[in-house]
């Protein structure tokens, strides 16, 4: 294979002036009193509705989070039936509400009335969106 060696055009067909203005090409407007403005008819705005169907059916994992605790592994294997385990909340703390993995509100656990053996949450403060974290694994 020979090396071969092409010669390019060093001019182009555009000359010198290549990209240069002729200064009478535009029309010069002195004032805004001079333009004309074509009138458009203005559409009426829709706003887009949002279809929340879409969404309304997608399961999320709910749970109510009375309290945590840290213990060894050693610890763990001696639980049995009717151990007790100390928690990291008081009676009085509220519980947190959280939503795929997210605290999202607060609240007291209640005893439902029509039913003595079941439990129920009572909200008593929404977490805002903005402030809205997974909830550590450590409490």
């Amino acid at each position: 294979m020979q090396n071969e060696t092409l010669e390019l055009e060093a001019e182009t067909p555009f000359g010198g002036q290549f990209g240069a203005m002729d200064d009478d090409a535009f029309e010069t407007v002195e004032t805004v009193e001079d333009m004309s403005f074509e009138v458009l008819e203005e559409e009426p705005v829709v706003e887009a509705q949002p279809n929340l169907d879409v969404i309304m059916n997608i399961p999320v994992t709910m749970q109510v989070v009375l309290g945590s605790t840290v213990m060894p592994v050693a610890n763990l294997m001696k639980l049995g039936r009717g151990a007790v385990v100390k928690l990291d909340t008081n009676i009085s703390d509220p519980v947190d509400l959280i939503v795929n993995g997210r605290v999202v509100a607060r609240g007291e656990v209640v005893v439902l009335e029509n039913e003595e053996s079941r439990f129920g949450i009572t909200l008593t403060e929404i977490v805002s969106p903005t402030a809205r974290q997974p909830r550590s694994k450590n409490g």
